[in-house]
């Protein structure tokens, strides 16, 4: 009987315990929380942003801490750009400022102010797949395609660069973008075919 009297005595203390622990938590997890919000609305500053994205020009107002990839999917409805990492280290986020490659997930909107921006979306010519397009189709460069159009883009710019005189310079000037499928063969040979045509 005594044996039985303290285990309910020690049930009864730990379960008490807990419960009391549980109903303290949702009331400083709500005050920290407002807190947070709070903090995030007063520190919010919008600025008036001019941006053309593929020869369309935008004017909106944009939280000074956007970034382009961000204004991309969420504000221009362009999600053709992938948000991979989000740490610059995918290259799925890939975007041509100005005709140069950037990762789009490391490059504040306010940074491309008047400055032309061209997506996977706007690479096609009337309706005419881009001719990298068309290879990344024939050589088989993607399986799942989430990659796809950041391998587009920096492989458009790897020609535009020069750097697609070998296979080793390939590989070099595109390590930045990964494929988790690992369809890299038909990404170099994609690349190979538009260079030497």
């Amino acid at each position: 009987m005594a044996k039985n009297e303290k285990l309910s005595r020690r049930f009864f203390l730990k379960t008490t315990g807990v419960l009391t622990l549980l109903a303290a938590i949702p009331a400083s997890l709500k005050s920290a929380y407002k807190q947070v919000k709070d903090f995030i609305v007063i520190q919010k500053k919008t600025a008036p942003l001019t941006i053309s994205v593929n020869k369309k020009a935008y004017t909106l107002d944009s939280d000074t801490r956007t970034t382009l990839l961000d204004l991309l999917r969420e504000n221009l409805a362009l999600t053709g750009t992938k948000k991979g990492c989000d740490h610059g280290q995918c290259g799925a986020c890939t975007v041509h400022v100005d005709g140069e490659r950037v990762l789009s997930c490391l490059t504040l909107s306010a940074m491309v102010s008047g400055k032309e921006v061209t997506t996977i979306e706007g690479i096609a010519n009337d309706g005419q797949l881009h001719p990298m397009q068309e290879a990344f189709i024939v050589c088989d460069g993607f399986q799942c395609g989430y990659c796809t159009p950041g391998q587009i883009m920096s492989a458009i710019a790897c020609i535009k660069e020069g750097h697609a005189n070998s296979v080793t310079e390939i590989k070099e000037h595109m390590s930045g973008n990964l494929c988790r499928c690992g369809a890299y063969n038909g990404i170099v040979e994609s690349i190979q075919k538009v260079a030497t045509s």
